[in-house]
């Protein structure tokens, strides 16, 4: 039963791949009702309409007659790797509890390539996703963009600490069981977030200053050793002492390449009132930021369009609050979407990360014109993470993640036939495939 639970490896790809005759869905270049793509070493090298693509004498020809072709699925939110089972504490890596600030926690180092999830996952065309920590933190750690094969763990983590949430949902007050711990408020957790900001900022201050003293110190010793000082002058620069450094804190440190601005923070908000407090403070120390969640602020879209920045929507499903609309969270999407808000979709789950494309159709029946449904969860999301030159839309030269299916990929009744990941053709077995072949027998 062991073998249940490992992962399934693909080969590397060993000859060009040529999938034709099916109905192509670039993404960034419309539709190809009888198309081909071409892929070769882990790269897609040509898509185009049948007979204006020249197929390699070589080539493993795809026959995809009556079939949809479209980039690999991207889940801009997942825990895979970091939870196998939600009620085995010994399986779980999501959060570290002993302190709301932890920026120096990194996924990477709790990720597991060998969950029997990430199979599951990527038997529904999903290639790439986003691993972050639980929220109940206002700041648990760094989240990584994984790739869902590869034969070690290194093959998976295609960008380590690639963003930071914060979390200002209301969820991370201590509070629970009556304990009285710090911070049990939101402006608690304001405080406590400004008070990490700004040592940071002053822990950076002192490095700085350190540097200048060293640089300082390195010309002095260089122009006298070369000068042709008196010997007694010489004496006195030699019993001058190097600074010394200040010690290293790595949760400081951690935050230092987000106030830079050369990361961007994850800003999870709910309700309207969270949403603006949050971005008050990121704005107060210039982060560069994407709103996450934001499902009950439909009081304040026209604010969140006037951001100008992305939005993780979802999840889809949850219930309107009782003053709320019935499709208040369903019809968020399409909201933000006719403000000139870029989305995109995340399922913020792991068991059922699969459920991705239904979470895009789902919005897509709620007003969210379906190439844009289709964008939320491929282009959109790699341009978002910064990935758009390798991944996101059908086009020569990206990393060939494709998937070949029997439909429309946001359909539930759309069932996935083949999946490549870097051009490499993954078994399409899982635990749950095995587990029903064994018993469906007997």
């Amino acid at each position: 039963m062991a073998s249940l639970f490992l992962a399934s490896f693909s080969p590397a790809q060993q000859k060009p791949v040529a999938i034709k005759g099916g109905k192509v869905l670039t993404v960034s270049h419309g539709v190809i009702e009888n198309g081909v793509v071409l892929f070769e070493n882990g790269k897609i090298t040509a898509v185009g309409a049948a007979g204006s693509v020249s197929i390699p004498k070589d080539a493993r020809v795809v026959d995809a007659t009556g079939m949809t072709v479209y980039p690999g699925l991207i889940d801009s939110e997942t825990a895979l790797g970091l939870t196998e089972i939600s009620a085995e504490d010994m399986t779980n890596d999501l959060l570290e509890p002993s302190d709301e600030i932890m920026p120096h926690m990194h996924v990477y180092d709790a990720f597991h390539a060998e969950s029997a999830l990430i199979p599951v996952t990527r038997l529904n065309g999903i290639t790439n996703a986003i691993v972050a920590p639980a929220s109940r933190d206002t700041i648990p750690g760094q989240d990584s963009f994984i790739q869902l094969d590869g034969k070690s763990q290194t093959d998976y983590l295609l960008v380590r600490d690639i963003a930071m949430p914060l979390n200002f949902t209301g969820e991370q007050r201590r509070n629970e069981r009556g304990e009285r711990k710090f911070p049990s408020t939101r402006m608690g957790l304001a405080a406590q977030m400004r008070q990490a900001f700004l040592d940071a900022q002053d822990y950076a201050q002192k490095w700085s200053d350190f540097e200048k003293k060293k640089a300082d110190y390195d010309k002095g010793k260089s122009d006298s050793s070369s000068d042709s000082a008196k010997p007694a002058d010489k004496d006195k620069d030699t019993k001058k002492q190097p600074p010394n450094p200040p010690k290293r804190d790595l949760k400081l440190e951690a935050l230092l390449p987000y106030l830079q601005g050369k990361k961007p923070i994850v800003l999870a908000a709910e309700e309207s009132s969270d949403l603006q407090a949050a971005v008050n403070l990121a704005h107060e120390f210039n982060l560069k930021f994407i709103l996450n969640h934001i499902s009950h602020s439909q009081s304040v879209l026209d604010y969140v369009a006037s951001l100008k920045v992305p939005v993780i929507v979802g999840p889809i499903y949850e219930s309107p609050k009782p003053e709320e609309r019935f499709d208040a969270v369903y019809s968020l999407p399409a909201q933000l979407y006719k403000r000139g808000v870029k989305i995109v979709i995340a399922s913020y789950d792991s068991h059922n990360a699969r459920n991705l494309p239904y979470a895009a159709g789902f919005a897509a029946g709620f007003g969210l014109p379906y190439d844009e449904a289709l964008k939320s969860i491929t282009l959109n999301a790699a341009e978002v993470w910064g990935v758009a030159d390798k991944l996101g839309s059908l086009d020569p030269g990206k990393t060939a993640n494709v998937v070949l299916s029997t439909g429309d990929p946001l359909d539930v009744k759309t069932d996935v036939r083949m999946v490549f990941i870097n051009g490499n053709d993954i078994p399409m077995t899982s635990r749950q495939t095995r587990l029903r072949d064994e018993y469906s027998a007997k």
